[in-house]
C-alpha cells in the first residue's frame, strides 16, 4: 500500500496536540487523509492548530483534557468511539519535563510528574485498548525520551517516569499482538519544542527557558515524519534525533564511557 493512501479514512488520537511534536503530527496525519482527535489541556492552542489546517480543519476534532486528571477519560473515550466508530491510532505525545536535582525535588513533585507522564498515558491507553481489541486492530504509541533509557542530571522523576513506559508498552505489545494491536515507544533526543519552557523546577514552577541543546535540535515537522515512517515500518522503538542518539549505544555497550560523559553534556 502506498504511503500516501495508508492513512486515508483512519482515525488518529493525538495527545499533546497543541504544540511541538503533537502539533506537527496533527498536520501530518491530516495531510495524509486521516481524521484527527486532538487533545491537550490547552483548548485555545488546539483550536489554533485546527484553524491552521485550513481547508482540512474539518478533519480535526478538539477534545481537551488534562493528563494530570484522567478521572473522566473512560467517558471521553466512549464518546469519541461513538462519534467516529473506531480509533485506529493512539499517539501519547503529551507530557512534562523536569529541571531539578534529586535532593531539591519534593516527593509531591515526583508524584505530579509520574501522574502526567506515566499514569496519564496509561489511563487513556487502558480506556482505548478494549475498543481496539474488539475491532481486532490498532496501534498505540507512547513518547519516552532518550533519557528514558538512562539517567540524566536534573531529570530524575522525568527519566524514571519515561523508563516506566518502556516496561508497560513492551508488555502491552506482548499481550495484544494476538489481536493485531501494535505498540511502539517513541524515543526523542533533541527536538525544538517548548518542553524545556514548561519543565518543572524544584518548586514546581516552569523552567521558562529554551535549553541550548534543544535549540539546536530536530524540527518538530521532521520528528513527525520520522514517527509516521516508524509506524509504517512497525518499529517497536522509534528513534527521533541526530548525533545525540549515539548515547543510547554508548550506554548499552560501553557504560563506563557513558558515565564519564553524561554529566558534561549540555541539557537535552
Amino acid at each position: 500500500m502506498k504511503k500516501e493512501k495508508r492513512f486515508i479514512g483512519k482515525v488518529a488520537w493525538i495527545t499533546g496536540a497543541s504544540s511541538g511534536i503533537g502539533e506537527a503530527l496533527v498536520h501530518e496525519f491530516v495531510r495524509r487523509g486521516a481524521t484527527v482527535i486532538a487533545s491537550s489541556n490547552d483548548l485555545p492552542g488546539l483550536e489554533r492548530v485546527k484553524a491552521e489546517c485550513e481547508d482540512k480543519s474539518i478533519m480535526v476534532h478538539c477534545i481537551p483534557f488534562d493528563l494530570s486528571d484522567t478521572s473522566g477519560i473512560d467517558k471521553i473515550v466512549e464518546q469519541q468511539v461513538s462519534a467516529h466508530g473506531k480509533i485506529d491510532f493512539l499517539l501519547n505525545i503529551g507530557g512534562i519535563s523536569q529541571r531539578a536535582r534529586i535532593d531539591e525535588t519534593p516527593l509531591w513533585l515526583d508524584r505530579k510528574i509520574f501522574e502526567i507522564n506515566y499514569f496519564g498515558t496509561i489511563a487513556i491507553t487502558k480506556a482505548v485498548l478494549p475498543f481496539m481489541i474488539r475491532q481486532r486492530s490498532g496501534h498505540i504509541l507512547a513518547t519516552s525520551s532518550i533519557s528514558g533509557r538512562f539517567g540524566f542530571p536534573l531529570r530524575s522523576a522525568y527519566s524514571a517516569s519515561k523508563q516506566a513506559l518502556h516496561g508497560f508498552f513492551e508488555t502491552l505489545y506482548l499481550e495484544n499482538k494476538q489481536f493485531n494491536i501494535k505498540a511502539s515507544v517513541i524515543i526523542p533526543g533533541r527536538v525544538r519544542t517548548s518542553i524545556s519552557f514548561h519543565a518543572l523546577d524544584a518548586e514546581g514552577k516552569e523552567h521558562g527557558k529554551l535549553d541550548e541543546g534543544l535549540a539546536k535540535g530536530l524540527s518538530p515537522v521532521k520528528a513527525a515524519e520520522i514517527i509516521i515512517n516508524g509506524m509504517i515500518r512497525n518499529k517497536r522503538e522509534i528513534l527521533v534525533g541526530r548525533k545525540e542518539l549515539i548515547l543510547l549505544y554508548i550506554r548499552r555497550y560501553c557504560p563506563w564511557l557513558f558515565f564519564r560523559i553524561a554529566d558534561k553534556i549540555k541539557a537535552m
